[in-house]
């Protein structure tokens, strides 16, 4: 049963103390949130409290991202929900909207929290404060955690936590989560906090909201819309102020700081630029080669174990489907983990040196000449990894039609899915060659595809901004982080997790579409073929092809891929080919299962090719001539850089337009210029002579 809550007022303190303990979870695990301002340090020290032992998914009902762990509290286990970054709590964007569920116990299954840690740039103080102020209107007990002490200090800032504690009326601890100090003491405090609730006096509020917020726990008190509102921003502004002036000490200094001299050569308009490209192209050389290794030794690994399978377990149907269909299919994707790993470390060290900022206010100026947002680059970014947490990111920009705009040309981003279908393409024809002798051929193209995908976004942003989207955008105002040294187990952390949500979906959707199209070109089942000198209606005996080929071109999949073979053959496309970009549409990378599958069931001799690549380079068309040339490998890397070959990209954009006419679209015009721009490369390449 749950205990009686029982409030007492402390005029002489300005403290209303509440005392229940736990009551809020009728499990008995508290529930912890985690809140803080962007770039506040509150992932570092999410993972510092929870270890390995976090997972992450989405809110019941939108595309917002939720991670959550376990934290060992004292003797407890207590639930560590991990809110968006956020600015505010006034409610006006999905984040924001999420945040405020979470802390009045509105989101399904999660019970409203017993405590929050607010995060708080200690760099940042002033303005990181006012989240701690609207934090403190929900009537949950709040333990301030001061980040990034060493980079105050470096700034010549002296914070007195225990003075920022009385003026907060909250628990202050200085935390230093790299090096686990001050974790202890905030456990401490937190579990404390959890326990006995002690609501501070707000000095914003009027003693009759005050009560308001203290009894009515579970509805948040609107600040906006009337004449109180007004004096309440003034009052919580000037009590910020004061608390800031009377815990902080700034010692004066004239020098220049290092981030201000590093930021004029990296924000130049002009070297920077010059150096945004050069650290791009270092990180695909690095992921080249040093991944190859790794690659070869999956690679073998895959094979080995098919042809281990073949040979353990009798002839037929289950052996061919665990072999050809499972191994061959999940493996032929697992075998680019090398390469997601590196380029999500890759991103996580940008992101946690301050640097990612920096390239987004370097590029302002030159999107905003296109009509896009500032704000819009965040998203693009993220885009690069995937697409759908770079869309659900949009909902920062505040005007509907910029967040529209940067919505429809995110997926021409070059996500983490297709990186398997460049590499594959890139392995297979352009390996070994190198650009004056220096950086190899395979970087400088897959340089080339991000930027295509950069260059046609923001060309379809400049056309949409003046006819369907037309808005002028509004001015981009961005905080810069100051440099910090990525913290590695964090940014180890980010790659492992990332990379078991790619298992996670090689494990699942992609083994359902090997197994599905495994079905496909096995059956149905084809007759034996004629002895070597008969001849067939269509001559096949005499072309050499055999009897796995025909099996393969009788079945479902070969059908299929034939009623599209003559849209595609202008592109330099097979039937074999289309197959792989229908299968494509599930998930970009399934092209690589696809192809796998094809080529395993469809050998034409009885020596097993060792690898898909060099299957490709000796695969024949029906006429007996190549099907893959170097311009045709680049078709086929033009044609993923600008389809829209993603279903859960276009279930993402459904949810947050709202709307199937513009989700329509997209798939529309990005196919459209997916088949136009293959159509002039291959033609085009043709008529050069290549």
């Amino acid at each position: 049963m749950k205990p009686p809550k029982s409030t007492t007022r402390e005029p002489a303190s300005g403290v209303a103390t509440v005392e229940e303990p736990n009551a809020r979870n009728p499990r008995g695990r508290l529930v912890i949130a985690l809140a803080g301002n962007p770039n506040a340090g509150k992932t570092t020290l999410f993972n510092a409290l929870t270890g390995l032992k976090q997972k992450v998914a989405n809110y019941p009902g939108v595309t917002v991202e939720r991670k959550e762990g376990i934290w060992q509290i004292g003797g407890e286990q207590a639930l560590l929900i991990d809110l968006p970054g956020l600015y505010s709590l006034d409610v006006t964007s999905i984040d924001e909207q999420i945040a405020h569920d979470v802390l009045t116990g509105k989101v399904p299954n999660l019970p409203k929290p017993d405590a929050v840690i607010a995060v708080v740039d200690s760099t940042n103080l002033e303005r990181n404060l006012y989240l701690v102020t609207q934090l403190l209107e929900y009537n949950i007990p709040v333990v301030m955690a001061l980040t990034m002490i060493d980079l105050a200090e470096k700034q010549s800032l002296e914070i007195d936590t225990e003075k920022l504690s009385a003026l907060m009326q909250i628990p202050v601890v200085a935390v230093k989560a790299v090096r686990r100090e001050g974790i202890a003491e905030l456990t401490e405090k937190t579990l404390k906090s959890a326990h006995g609730h002690r609501i501070p006096r707000l000095p914003w509020l009027t003693e009759s909201e005050f009560a308001e917020t203290v009894t009515e726990e579970d509805v948040h008190l609107s600040l906006t819309g009337d004449a109180g509102s007004n004096r309440r921003i003034f009052a919580r502004y000037n009590f910020i102020s004061d608390v800031y002036q009377e815990s902080v000490r700034a010692v004066e200094t004239h020098e220049r700081s290092v981030s201000e001299k590093i930021d004029g050569v990296l924000t130049h308009k002009i070297f920077g630029l010059v150096i945004l490209v050069g650290v791009l192209l270092l990180v695909f050389q690095t992921i080249f080669s040093w991944a190859e290794l790794p690659m070869h030794l999956l690679e073998s690994g895959v094979g080995a174990l098919g042809e281990f399978v073949k040979t353990q377990m009798p002839p037929g149907v289950l052996t061919d489907l665990v072999a050809d269909g499972i191994i061959a299919g999940v493996g032929g994707v697992i075998v680019f983990l090398p390469q997601i790993l590196l380029l999500f470390l890759f991103i996580s060290l940008l992101e946690d040196s301050g640097y990612m900022a920096r390239a987004a206010f370097l590029l302002d100026k030159v999107m905003s000449k296109f009509g896009l947002h500032g704000k819009a680059f965040l998203p693009l970014m993220s885009s690069f990894a995937c697409a759908i947490p770079g869309i659900m990111a949009t909902r920062t920009i505040e005007n509907p039609k910029d967040r529209l705009a940067t919505i429809l040309i995110a997926p021409f981003m070059s996500c983490s899915a297709r990186l398997p279908v460049y590499t594959l393409m890139i392995g297979s024809f352009f390996t070994g060659q190198t650009v004056f002798g220096v950086v190899s051929l395979g970087a400088v193209l897959m340089l080339a595809m991000y930027g295509l995908g950069i260059v046609t976004a923001i060309t379809v942003a400049f056309v949409l901004k003046r006819t369907l989207l037309k808005s002028p955008p509004p001015p981009f105002v961005m905080e810069l982080p100051p440099y910090r040294v990525p913290n590695l187990r964090s940014v180890f952390q980010n790659m492992f997790l990332r990379a078991g949500l790619f298992l996670k979906r090689a494990g699942t959707v992609i083994l359902a579409i090997s197994i599905l199209l495994w079905a496909l070109t096995y059956f149905p089942r084809t007759a034996a073929p004629p002895a070597a000198n008969q001849t067939t209606a269509a001559g096949e005996a005499e072309t050499g092809v055999g009897e796995e080929s025909r099996q393969i071109q009788n079945s479902y999949a070969g059908r299929l891929g034939r009623v599209i073979e003559p849209a595609i053959r202008p592109l330099g496309f097979d039937w074999k080919i289309g197959v792989g970009l229908i299968a494509s549409f599930a998930a970009r990378e399934v092209l690589v299962s696809t192809l796998s599958i094809i080529y395993n069931v469809g050998k034409d001799t009885e020596a097993d090719s060792a690898t898909l690549t060099q299957a490709i380079r000796d695969a024949k068309k029906d006429d007996g001539t190549p099907a893959w040339t170097p311009l045709t490998a680049l078709t086929l890397m033009v044609f993923f850089v600008l389809a829209m070959q993603c279903m859960s990209t276009i279930a993402i954009v459904r949810r947050e337009t709202n709307s199937w006419a513009w989700t329509l679209f997209m798939i529309g015009y990005m196919t459209g210029l997916a088949y136009v721009a293959s159509l002039i490369t291959y033609q085009g390449g043709r008529l050069l002579g290549f």
